[in-house]
């Protein structure tokens, strides 16, 4: 946006009143609108049909269900706000009537007493029955909706994604493909009337992560050594956001989770592009001899390149298909990815990649190399 680099040079030129300067300006008005008129027509032709295609559901909202377990949770829950609104407005206006009813009305009320009541059986019985009506109700849905969640039992043509939380990223698996990413979890969009669903196996690499997407699931562990699953069976397309909901370390909050509900048509053609090997392009030869040589491969797998085999950090042979770097942290820009290969740390402070101190040379090799692992 050269227009708005303009307005900030100017701006820093003026100096003392420049603000004041700059509005009584024509040429600035006229950028100013020029600017507005061009981020309308983007928002207009760009912005709103990636949005009706895959919206993104940034507000984690449990009373938004879009996936039948989410649904489920947000009944449970809206019952239970409901029946604790109930006791909250009954016993609330209890009370602000004796306080209105029986107040201080005057001197004579200190020397005497209000009439005391003993052995009231039809009282203790009203603060006795109801409450254990209302918890037994409690208890009886809410065993209910979590026995259909845990009990489900998949049926059809499921898919399956094995998601293995590490700090700070996730590890993403789909066992019957052979692909395997991190980070980005995409999944197909689900009918109703058919019994297929995704089928979600949760596992810890190292410590306890929490899994959590509001308004596909309810929250699960992931916890060493222990295999937990969970369901989902979304009916609206979009780009769903969650996080680590246990903290694991210093980059918790950072452990950003995005879930991709696609059509089943798009979901296939993902698939196929992520089961696709990496094309080995000559351009860049020295930069994939850089990453390799600066040991980049002992923590990250890319498939068919030597020495490129490791498994402690995301596997990159089609990093470039992923929207986010760092598991969300920042965009999957040339900028960022720049950034991050300079330092992990400046965008990441307290993840697991250490800064390799590679030199602006090194960089801009590695840089073009993983531009092309699309």
């Amino acid at each position: 946006m050269n227009w708005l680099k303009d307005l900030v040079t100017q701006t820093g030129q003026a100096g003392g009143c420049a603000p004041a300067r700059m509005l009584r300006r024509p040429q600035f008005w006229r950028k100013l609108l020029i600017g507005l008129v061009v981020l309308a027509i983007y928002a207009l032709f760009f912005g709103t049909a990636q949005a009706q295609e895959y919206p993104v559901h940034a507000v984690q909202n449990i009373f938004a269900p879009t996936s039948l377990p989410a649904e489920s949770l947000a009944f449970l829950s809206k019952l239970v706000l409901a029946i604790c609104a109930g006791v909250f407005v009954i016993v609330g206006g209890l009370l602000t009537y004796g306080i209105i009813r029986y107040r201080r009305r005057g001197p004579e009320d200190d020397a005497t007493e209000p009439p005391q009541v003993y052995g009231s059986t039809a009282i203790e019985l009203a603060w006795t029955v109801p409450p254990i009506l209302i918890v037994v109700v409690l208890v009886l849905v809410t065993a209910r909706v979590i026995g259909e969640i845990n009990g489900f039992q998949p049926l059809g043509n499921n898919e399956q994604v094995r998601i293995i939380g590490h700090r700070f990223w996730w590890e993403v698996r789909y066992p019957r493909y052979q692909v395997v990413t991190a980070n980005e979890i995409h999944v197909p969009l689900n009918d109703r009337t058919q019994p297929a669903a995704t089928q979600l196996i949760l596992e810890s690499a190292d410590v306890a992560h929490g899994f959590w997407v509001p308004k596909l699931a309810g929250k699960s562990w992931l916890v060493p050594n222990y295999r937990n699953q969970l369901w989902i069976k979304p009916f609206q397309k979009g780009i769903y956001l969650g996080n680590c909901t246990v903290l694991c370390g210093p980059q918790h909050a950072n452990m950003l989770i995005r879930v991709v509900v696609q059509a089943p048509d798009d979901y296939n053609r993902w698939l196929d592009n992520q089961q696709k090997a990496t094309v080995e392009d000559p351009n860049v030869a020295e930069g994939r001899k850089a990453f390799v040589q600066n040991t980049c491969g002992t923590c990250h797998r890319i498939q068919n390149v030597a020495g490129a085999d490791g498994t402690f950090g995301p596997d990159l042979t089609h990093f470039m298909s992923r929207e986010t770097l760092g598991a969300g942290v920042a965009p999957n820009d040339k900028e960022h990815l720049r950034s991050w290969l300079k330092d992990p740390q400046t965008l990441k402070p307290g993840c697991l990649m250490p800064n390799m101190k590679l030199d602006d040379q090194e960089i801009d090799l590695i840089l073009a190399f993983l531009r092309t692992l699309k």
